[in-house]
């Protein structure tokens, strides 16, 4: 097939389709939503969300983080309300070679904007330590756009994932692959 077609050809070709799809991811869907960040320094964005009924506070955006990240003083917090389940804990070797064992819990809701999210597994870190938006809260609303100029996160299918993690009453644990560029990360979404 290709044989016979010019060079020239071949790229419209490519053009096109590239042109495609990117049209139909920027068109987005009905539920999709649309969160402000905020930097605080260099190439460093934060959300506003709220894990369960407690204070609204600042999420850093790590695409990096395999988890959702909470401070103790919020695991606390959630304890007192019994909105947090523990699930199991992790053990991870430090640069500096020591060993540190990492809680991991699942959190009731976490709202990111307008998009809320449901049994979200979250690691907790000792003391005040800085809360991150990592892939387990994530990748329950991908496909996601992380962008830049302007600097916003679009959050997908935040209505299906209320309803659908509502009828699992167990967390399902899933590795989802993340294709990562300069301004934007896209993940696909776990298939029930």
């Amino acid at each position: 097939m290709w044989g016979s077609m010019s060079l020239s050809a071949i790229h419209h070709c490519w053009l096109a389709v590239g042109l495609t799809l990117v049209s139909t991811s920027a068109l987005g869907d009905e539920s999709d939503v649309t969160v402000p960040m905020h930097g605080k320094g260099r190439a460093t964005y934060y959300v506003q969300a709220q894990v369960a009924d407690l204070d609204i506070n600042d999420f850093m955006v790590d695409t990096g983080s395999g988890y959702l990240t909470i401070n103790e003083q919020t695991l606390n917090a959630l304890q007192e309300r019994k909105q947090a389940r523990y699930v199991k804990e992790l053990r991870a070797i430090l640069a500096n070679g020591s060993e540190l064992v990492i809680p991991i819990y699942a959190i009731n809701q976490l709202r990111i904007g307008g998009c809320t999210l449901l049994n979200v597994e979250a690691a907790v870190f000792p003391g005040r330590t800085r809360q991150i938006l990592g892939l387990s809260a994530l990748n329950k609303a991908a496909p996601f756009t992380f962008s830049v100029d302007p600097p916003e996160l679009v959050l997908s299918n935040c209505a299906r994932n209320v309803e659908a993690s509502s009828k699992q009453p167990a967390l399902a644990e899933a590795t989802v692959p993340a294709e990562t560029a300069a301004i934007s990360v896209t993940t696909n979404p776990p298939h029930p």
